[in-house]
């Protein structure tokens, strides 16, 4: 069995661990988060969702990862050789989850060009739809594809090829030693000229104004895990796959923190940012802030840019910045999505990496074709829908009780404890024991009740089945398919001898 690559530096490690987890999300999905549930006191929520749930499971994977030193399948297939199935769900709903995520980060790259002449005019909701995306009447009207948009997809792919390409210490961490710094120095920049816009204390007063009376209310507290589980990219699969290339020695428990601290504080900056210029925008039109949020692409794709027309000077500077910063964001993330299904293709059939990477990107393309009809934002917000609230969270819960209760859980914080530079006591075990697995069983019977009562998005049942509940069932069927072919000689042998008296 080939030698396996490792990061060059801890740094290096970190700095790609956050790049995976600051995505397009902390940027237009949790600042309307925090507002719409509490504002300062959502942050209190979000914190402890943190504290019990994100920084646990953030220390569960990294340990795993590091002491197996394999992908997803592999992990989960040596813990037991009936689990490897779950590995490979997990690692096929990131393949899924990638496919649409560059295409978004296309639109990202678009809109950068776009921001120069402010391409997208006055009325910027009607140029994203008919213009840009040039969106058909119905989730089954595909209107044919569009070449800009297809050459768009292929970009983004071989950007994402060529940097995986190079590797882990010659790719990934590189690329994300210069896509971070970037990234985080635009956010800085729009922010701090930002808060000297006419209005952004408006702005700021909406995000973060404390409403104490929803801390009593659950489905605030069930966003503020919802929040935790979407922006740490964890339960499916890259956090498994990215600390198995860690050195021996590395530092399992505190790499998990700044991990996930680095996370939450960019997510605030971004909230800061956002809501900053959204001040600026109600108040220029005489609206209050709540008239002019949006959530998820929206936000992105029509509230800002329109938030960016009106700004007093420097907008098309500002613009370039702001998409760029999604671009980036993206770009970093969609980088170890791919990675996840890549380490797990290699591993499992011991084949090259450039081969499996081949495979991935060639097969990711064609499936990603569908982004450029004119069904593909109606897909996209179907199958986004469906694989976090159903994919990842059922995952997730999986993942937690096997190794919670059908694993010997102490044996990892036993593993972690002597190579940290802190130690985790009964608290962790805990938190992955109960409060992890409870709250995502809470979520996702939220989900499903809420669902039910009434269809998501208002899109048929027939979109719904085919899209979402397709998509889920897809990465089911294939994720067993593929678990139960022969793997390489020494995939199959690590298999066999798993681990010895149900620990490590």
């Amino acid at each position: 069995m080939a030698k396996r690559e490792q990061w060059g530096s801890r740094a290096g490690f970190i700095l790609a661990a956050i790049g995976s987890a600051i995505g397009l999300g902390n940027i237009w999905r949790f600042p309307y988060t925090v507002a719409k549930n509490g504002g300062g006191a959502f942050l209190i929520a979000y914190f402890i969702a943190l504290i019990t749930a994100g920084i646990p499971l953030l220390i569960l994977e990294f340990g795993l990862g590091h002491k197996m030193r394999t992908s997803a399948p592999g992990i989960f297939g040596r813990l037991n050789t009936k689990w490897q199935k779950l590995g490979w769900w997990q690692t096929l709903i990131a393949f899924a989850i990638t496919i649409y995520y560059i295409a978004v980060v296309g639109w990202a790259l678009r809109y950068v060009i776009f921001a120069f002449n402010l391409s997208w005019g006055s009325d910027t909701a009607s140029f994203f739809n008919e213009s840009f995306l040039q969106i058909t009447s119905s989730p089954f009207d595909f209107g044919g594809i569009r070449i800009d948009a297809l050459i768009t997809l292929f970009i983004i792919w071989a950007i994402n090829y060529v940097v995986l390409a190079f590797g882990i210490k010659g790719g990934i961490e590189k690329a994300n030693k210069i896509f971070m710094p970037i990234l985080l120095i635009s956010v800085v920049i729009i922010t701090v000229r930002g808060l000297t816009f006419e209005g952004a204390a408006m702005g700021l007063d909406y995000l973060f104004k404390p409403d104490f009376s929803k801390i009593l209310d659950g489905r605030v507290w069930v966003a503020a895990y919802g929040q935790i589980f979407y922006s740490l990219s964890i339960c499916f699969g890259i956090m498994l796959a990215y600390s198995s290339y860690l050195p021996k020695k590395s530092d399992i428990v505190n790499n998990a923190f700044i991990t996930a601290f680095g996370n939450c504080s960019f997510s605030l900056l971004s909230g800061i940012c956002v809501f900053s210029i959204l001040g600026n925008m109600a108040f220029n039109s005489g609206k209050k802030v709540a008239e002019v949020a949006e959530v998820g692409v929206g936000l992105a794709f029509k509230v800002f840019p329109n938030a960016i027309n009106g700004l007093p000077s420097f907008n098309k500077a500002f613009g370039v910045l702001f998409f760029l910063s999604l671009f980036f964001a993206g770009i970093s993330s969609s980088m170890s999505i791919i990675e996840t299904t890549v380490s797990a293709i290699t591993d499992k059939f011991g084949i090259k990496r450039i081969k499996s990477l081949s495979i991935i990107c060639g097969i990711g393309f064609l499936f990603s074709t569908i982004y450029a009809t004119g069904v593909g934002l109606y897909v996209l917000d179907i199958v986004d829908h469906f694989l976090n609230n159903y994919g990842v969270a059922v995952a997730g819960l999986i993942e937690t009780i096997l190794i919670g209760w059908f694993f010997n859980l102490k044996s990892i914080r036993e593993y972690v404890n002597p190579i940290s530079d802190f130690s985790i006591g009964n608290w962790w075990e805990l938190c992955i024991k109960i409060i992890t697995p409870l709250i995502l069983g809470i979520m996702i019977i939220i989900k499903v009740t809420e669902d039910l009562r009434k269809p998501y998005g208002n899109y048929s049942i027939q979109a719904l089945l085919i899209y979402g509940v397709g998509v889920i069932v897809f990465t089911i069927i294939v994720g067993f398919v593929i678990s139960s072919f022969k793997g390489s000689n020494s995939f199959e042998e690590s298999m066999k001898k798993g681990v010895r008296n149900n620990e490590f």
